[in-house]
């Protein structure tokens, strides 16, 4: 494969929700949409209740699989009702991006103002997996996908992107 050429990464996507199913999650269903538009393959794709330990429980086992390299969560991230996502994922954790939320929430505030900051999203690495969380709407998947992760997710991106730390030939950890 050329040095050119967009290598694409397996993407398991999330979501957390009480009210969600199938049929009316629309911001899962745009994760999948726009990362399967850049070349991406979606290995996975659930729906949990916003329940600490369920989440944890999906993650984690995704973190364990080889064969996810990026997990995508949406829903959870805010202050209100049972939003618990932020708990869920921080401990599983190797490393935290700190830059994804502050990055996230400066965009979003273009978009909706200082309601941004009630959004928790976060970003880290565990076990060579990348995992982005972001809030529950499909106006913020979609700014969170365009904005930032649709290049990031993309090993051409220069002069860093998170694909590379995650393709096992590139990347500094390996699965194992």
């Amino acid at each position: 494969m050329s040095e050119s050429a967009m290598i694409p990464l397996s993407i398991a996507v999330l979501t957390i929700s009480d009210t969600r199913d199938e049929s009316s999650d629309r911001s899962g269903q745009t994760l999948v949409e726009h990362l399967e538009s850049a070349g991406h393959r979606m290995v996975e794709k659930r729906i949990v209740p916003d329940d600490i330990y369920q989440i944890r429980a999906v993650v984690a086992g995704w973190i364990a699989d080889a064969d996810v390299q990026v997990i995508l969560t949406t829903g959870g991230t805010g202050f209100t009702g049972r939003d618990s996502t932020p708990e869920a994922i921080a401990p599983l954790l190797d490393k935290h991006i700190e830059g994804f939320g502050e990055l996230f929430r400066q965009l979003s505030f273009e978009e909706i103002g200082s309601s941004t900051i009630q959004s928790r999203c976060l970003g880290g690495l565990s076990n060579a997996t990348v995992i982005f969380c972001l809030p529950g709407s499909t106006g913020a998947c979609r700014t969170g996908w365009n904005r930032i992760l649709k290049e990031q997710l993309d090993s051409r991106h220069r002069p860093c992107n998170f694909a590379n730390l995650v393709i096992p030939e590139r990347g500094t950890q390996l699965h194992g």
